[in-house]
């Protein structure tokens, strides 16, 4: 269930969830789901910025103790709905990353898609964050625009600085053991948030 109190500076993103269809779709994002080799039933998950819980109902789905968080408890009450309709257990978390406590080895698997609402400065703290929320030998699932998406224009915000390059990945990780990652324009659909061609970034790194 969700547990916070709503910030009223991120209304939008209430607004943009208030429908009933899912704005990325309810089936988990390709890359997520090609690492499933990698997941282990019992693991302890969390699923940053996870909106209507696409990505961490499909983590719950493979057994992992899941923990959602996103600002909107719209977008949560509908990850809520998801979970239970297929029949599995999500615990989800109103927060503000801002202010959002990461833990200290807590989580075997931190899954990350498209969280690129954030500017550089807090992008820095949520990938410190990210990588202090990891537990030794745990992993970072990543997927991302590249600044190229802009000329697409089939989804992410219009600011070529939240987006990421290989070499902003490699270094804001260096800490991490890179066990892939990989640059590509691929055509993705996910609900009608994310569609068509788009240059994408895909990591899995593991914390040694």
């Amino acid at each position: 269930m969700t547990d916070a109190t709503p910030n009223p500076s991120h209304v939008r993103w209430n607004e943009r969830y208030a429908t009933d269809d899912y704005l990325f779709g309810t089936a988990p994002n390709a890359f997520l789901e090609a690492q499933q080799p990698l997941l282990r039933a019992g693991q302890r998950a969390l699923a940053v910025a996870d909106g209507e819980g696409r990505n961490g109902t499909w983590l719950a789905a493979q057994g992992l103790d899941v923990l959602s968080v996103d600002v909107s408890p719209v977008a949560l009450a509908k990850a809520e709905r998801l979970a239970a309709e297929r029949g599995v257990t999500l615990r989800t978390a109103v927060v503000d990353i801002e202010s959002f406590d990461w833990g200290v080895d807590a989580y075997d698997v931190v899954a990350a898609i498209f969280i690129q609402f954030a500017a550089p400065p807090l992008r820095s703290r949520i990938f410190a964050g990210m990588q202090q929320a990891l537990t030794p030998g745990g992993r970072l699932i990543m997927q991302g625009y590249r600044p190229e998406q802009l000329d697409y224009g089939t989804g992410g915000p219009p600011y070529a600085e939240n987006m990421y390059t290989e070499a902003l990945l490699r270094d804001a990780f260096a800490g991490l053991e890179i066990e892939h990652l990989r640059v590509h324009d691929s055509e993705i659909y996910e609900g009608s948030g994310h569609g068509g061609m788009s240059a994408l970034i895909d990591l899995v790194a593991r914390k040694p």
